[in-house]
């Protein structure tokens, strides 16, 4: 399980982002229960998002598909970062960095 901030202008809108993203970015139908939002896809056979403790950070939650194809590892892994920059409005090498910054502290 990987909590990952959101920035102060996507806070608003996460919420709904989080679920509208999922089916954008991914193509797959959505499952919801107790405000955790579940799909399938590629190498994932489980991708379970939620909103973090006081609703200012994305929970994700995953589990692989460990015969998948290289192919559909790569195509899984491009949708995942691709959900994640647009949901938390923060760019790969910007949550590396955020993710290195909380580990210090």
């Amino acid at each position: 399980m990987q909590e990952y901030q959101v920035k102060r202008t996507s806070i608003k809108t996460l919420p709904v982002a989080m679920v509208d993203q999922l089916k954008e970015c991914f193509g797959a139908e959505v499952t919801e229960k107790d405000g955790h939002y579940r799909i399938g896809y590629g190498a994932l056979t489980r991708m379970e998002v939620s909103l973090g403790p006081g609703g200012k950070t994305l929970v994700v939650d995953t589990e692989s598909d460990t015969g998948a194809s290289d192919e559909t590892i790569i195509d899984t892994n491009k949708r995942f970062r691709v959900y994640l920059e647009r949901v938390t409005g923060f760019t790969a090498k910007e949550r590396l960095k955020k993710a290195k910054k909380m580990c210090e502290e």
